[in-house]
Order: C-alpha cells, then structure tokens, then sequence
C-alpha cells in the first residue's frame, strides 16, 4: 500500500467518524426521542404564559426526566396555553395535587417543566389535568418591573 493510498484512508476515516459524531450530537441536542419506544399516558396542563417551551421538552422531578412535552396548543374556551405531557408510564404513581412549573436551565438555558410531588392518595390518570401550575418568568417582564420600581424610587 503506498503513504497516498493510506493516507487517503486515513483522512476517509477521519471523516466518517466527524459526521457520525455530528449526527449523534444533534439528535442529543435535539432531544429526539425517536428510538426510545418507552409507554406513556398523557396528562395536561393550563398555562397563562408558557414563555419558550416547546414540543419534546423534558418533565423532570428533581432533576430526573420523567416524561416530555407532547404539544402545546390554545385551550379554545380559557384562551390559556395547554401543555400536553407524556409521562413515562413506570412513573404511574405520581399524586393528583402535583404542580406543574416551566422552569430555565441556568440563566439563558432551554425551558422544561418541572413537576412538585403532592401528597394526594389519588394518582393521575391518562387523560387528567395537572390544577396547580406556575407560569414561566418572562426575563423582559422582570427587567421591565425593575425599571419601573426604580423610576417610582426616584420620584419620592
């Protein structure tokens, strides 16, 4: 075999491995959930503002994915925003006064939906509604209520 020859090889390799590398980092960025067939139920939420979250992000307790968004769409009759959660099914004993919350990772970080266990005897079911939620904090809102604050301080 001549250098040419296997350096050709080398470099052909080099690439292969750098596109199967990209692919499998979009998809883990991406969230794609594609080939894990894990059972769910679905539950829902009513949102007033549900800020940047989107379709497959995580619902975690504690930190720990225990489900993903499957859509958000308009409720028709309160014109709130209504989340539709798959919950992996092994977590099938979560309480029916729970709340639901759209939390940031970190300062700038995507958004998820963090779910607080309640203490009910009553578990959801397929189909249930999450009553308790806490809308996600929009960060120009916050900015927007300082600026106010400080400019009503000065006045006095």
């Amino acid at each position: 075999m001549s250098k040419q020859l296997k350096f050709e090889i080398g470099v052909g390799l080099l690439v292969l491995i750098t596109l199967i590398s990209t692919v499998f980092i979009a998809l883990k960025v991406s969230n794609f959930s594609g080939l894990q067939d894990r059972p769910t139920y679905q539950v829902d939420a009513l949102f007033s503002n549900i800020g940047g979250l989107t379709a497959r992000a995580p619902v975690k307790v504690s930190g720990v994915v225990v489900g993903r968004v499957n859509r958000i769409e308009l409720d028709p009759i309160s014109y709130r925003a209504r989340v539709v959660m798959d919950i992996y099914r092994e977590f099938d004993d979560i309480p029916m006064d729970s709340s639901v919350s759209i939390l940031t990772s970190g300062l700038l970080g995507s958004q998820y939906i963090g779910l607080e266990v309640g203490g009910d005897e009553d578990v959801l079911q397929a189909g249930d509604r999450i009553h308790f939620t806490q809308s996600a904090l929009v960060l120009e809102n916050l900015i927007g209520r300082l600026m106010v604050s400080l400019t009503e301080g000065g006045r006095e």
